[in-house]
């Protein structure tokens, strides 16, 4: 029984963790809402920010988003992540040159 336990206390530990962040670089305004402390005028600001200045290389970048100070980065900064920022640009810049 104890081993029951121990393995079912293990399952919930390793679900628990592999909870993805959200990816700032490829969410969706719902996807970015859906993180506590984000709320739709910060969503919106993060994807309007994405579109015209590019890719965030960090998390740390939010504080270059209107409504993002220090201490809203560092609430946030375990539910967010920006993933693989350079091949995604690198895969925007590939399709922009085979369309031309």
């Amino acid at each position: 029984m104890k081993l029951i336990m121990k393995l079912f206390g293990l399952m919930f530990f390793l679900v628990g963790t592999s909870w993805a962040a959200v990816n700032v670089n490829t969410a969706t305004q719902s996807e970015l809402e859906s993180v506590k402390g984000l709320g739709p005028a910060k969503a919106k600001a993060i994807i309007e920010y994405r579109e015209k200045n590019g890719p965030f290389k960090s998390v740390e970048d939010l504080g270059k988003v209107k409504g993002f100070g220090k201490a809203s980065i560092e609430k946030l900064k375990n539910e967010l992540s920006v993933g693989a920022a350079s091949e995604q640009s690198d895969a925007k810049s590939m399709t922009k040159a085979t369309t031309k």
